[in-house]
């Protein structure tokens, strides 16, 4: 290979693989980037997640320790292995030099953080040369962030761009900050496997609650309001509409939803399915998909309700309002319990509403230009390696 068509090195450094956007989009990027053109690597903290394995065959996979699968049923056993990987884990964050030489064994043109967690780890790199991308999803002024924006906002000025999942993502930033000395800067939403979202969606299901359903699926965590979702479902039942919602997803918040769920008596109403390799059948199967999150940028989530066709209440955050119309291609609420309540008993009750709205998400799929979005990101990182 000739040094003109000689293919440019691209790490992408992330914690694990548990189903999530961030996961997905990292796996879209990595199966659409023109192999031809790059050389692709991913460097995970812990091979952990769902998603682990997902990796396309010309991606080169390195991991720094073992996930919790790989880990003893034992549970002391257990404790012990943790608390190694821990230290394991805190001495090569300590080290970044043994990262290089022991486990990548290579150097890379670009590095790529896929969120704020991955920041410090790309720009302690022992590879000097190589130009660093962080990618951004959050929204700067969330309450619960703040303990770690000192660091971030040191972070921000020593990459070399720095990629938003959205428009609202960067207004905030810039907005709130507006004195940082910012990179280089793109907007990239994410891109949708439309065909795939699909042909996965016609796998059969069995163990699914009989309609009407509210389909939702996210990480189990307070910022995903779905403890104000469980309330508003409560109070709907006990007027007597009956209904049925029904999560997808695990995370941390799991034992305080369950003692929520068991103090409001809706075990067998509010369902917590744990996480689904394949999401889609269940979202097809719904009457209707609701995301009642406090915070998000871009949700790929709603992008995959839309191409199926679910009618939609989701919360006014990050860029939802561009993705969807009001009371068009979904209805919009306030991160609020009683918008919930009022969203969902108008969804139950209104036959005219969903029928306008199932009208009008036919057409939607032509609203996403997959390959204008990997064009983009190859023109990125193109010009990044020609200013090497």
């Amino acid at each position: 290979m000739t040094q003109s068509t000689k293919k440019i090195k691209i790490i992408f450094r992330h914690r694990s693989m548990e189903m999530g956007g961030v996961e997905k989009v990292m796996l879209s990027v990595l199966n659409n980037l023109n192999q031809d053109k790059f050389e692709m690597t991913v460097l995970l903290n812990l091979n952990q997640g769902e998603l682990r394995n997902e990796f396309p065959a010309h991606v080169r996979k390195v991991y720094l320790t073992d996930g919790k699968e790989d880990f003893s049923k034992n549970i002391l056993l257990q404790k012990f292995q943790l608390l190694k990987r821990k230290t394991k884990l805190e001495k090569l964050q300590k080290n970044p030099q043994i990262i290089d030489k022991e486990y990548l064994k290579d150097e890379y043109d670009i590095e790529i953080a896929m969120t704020y967690n991955d920041f410090e780890p790309v720009l302690n790199s022992t590879n000097k040369k190589s130009k660093k991308i962080g990618w951004f999803h959050s929204e700067i002024d969330l309450p619960k962030l703040q303990p770690l924006v000192p660091d971030i906002l040191k972070h921000f000025p020593q990459f070399d761009h720095m990629i938003y999942c959205s428009e609202k993502i960067e207004k905030i930033m810039h907005e709130v900050y507006p004195n940082l000395q910012y990179p280089k800067e793109s907007v990239i939403i994410n891109a949708i496997p439309i065909e795939e979202i699909k042909k996965k969606a016609e796998e059969r299901i069995t163990d699914f609650p009989k309609s009407p359903v509210f389909v939702s699926v996210g990480r189990l965590h307070t910022r995903k309001g779905y403890h104000k979702l469980m309330d508003a479902h409560s109070q709907l039942i006990n007027e007597g509409f009956e209904h049925s919602i029904y999560i997808i997803g695990d995370g941390e918040e799991l034992p305080n939803l369950l003692a929520q769920q068991k103090k409001l008596g809706v075990e067998k109403t509010f369902i917590f399915a744990g996480n689904k390799m394949n999401p889609y059948p269940y979202l097809k199967n719904a009457d209707f998909f609701i995301m009642p999150s406090e915070s998000e940028a871009w949700p790929l989530v709603i992008a995959e309700a839309l191409i199926l066709q679910k009618p939609i209440i989701a919360t006014k955050v990050g860029d939802v309002e561009n993705m969807i119309k009001d009371r068009k291609t979904g209805y919009l609420i306030d991160y609020k319990t009683e918008e919930m309540y009022a969203a969902m008993k108008e969804f139950l009750t209104s036959k005219n509403l969903i029928s306008d709205l199932k009208e009008n998400l036919k057409d939607i799929e032509k609203e996403f230009d997959n390959q204008k979005i990997f064009n983009e990101i190859e023109e990125i990182l193109l010009n990044l390696a020609k200013t090497k």
